[in-house]
């Protein structure tokens, strides 16, 4: 474990390759499918594309152990709640950075993000087996939704 400072920003284009391989150990790490090989093209244009761009990524940063974690979060809408807010798609820390207080900074950047695009809610996901993080978003004070979650090609 490490001592060093640790900082949280918003993701540059030099970021990209850590990020990927950070998304790769995510996907490791909640078993699921590896990402796609294209996947660097594909962030930077949504990251760093336009001035405006459709999703946000942050980095924790440790000074002697480079970038250690990433939050991705994105605007959508609730008909439901008739409102918008921001997805937080992702939130990973590396193995052996996590209890370091890190993982707060992450979800504090991304309250921050909701707040400057005037959004009032913060909502994401996690699998239901882990129990880690379940017991981290409750330390936050989250509340969670019984739901699943399906997917189906459009083709």
């Amino acid at each position: 474990m490490s001592t060093g400072a640790v900082r949280v920003r918003h993701a540059r284009s030099a970021d990209l390759p850590h990020i990927v391989q950070l998304v790769a150990e995510h996907a490791r790490y909640e078993q699921a499918e590896q990402p796609p090989a294209d996947l660097a093209g594909r962030l930077e244009s949504l990251l760093f594309g336009t001035a405006t761009p459709r999703l946000r990524c942050f980095v924790a940063e440790l000074d002697d152990a480079g970038i250690i974690g990433y939050a991705s979060c994105a605007p959508e809408l609730s008909t439901w709640d008739r409102a918008e807010y921001l997805a937080m798609d992702c939130l990973f820390l590396r193995d052996g950075h996590r209890g370091l207080r890190v993982g707060p900074m992450l979800v504090e950047a991304v309250r921050a993000e909701a707040r400057v695009l005037g959004l009032t809610e913060v909502q994401w996901q996690t699998p239901s087996w882990n129990a880690d993080a379940i017991r981290f978003y409750d330390r936050l004070g989250a509340r969670a939704k019984e739901k699943r979650r399906f997917f189906l090609s459009a083709g």
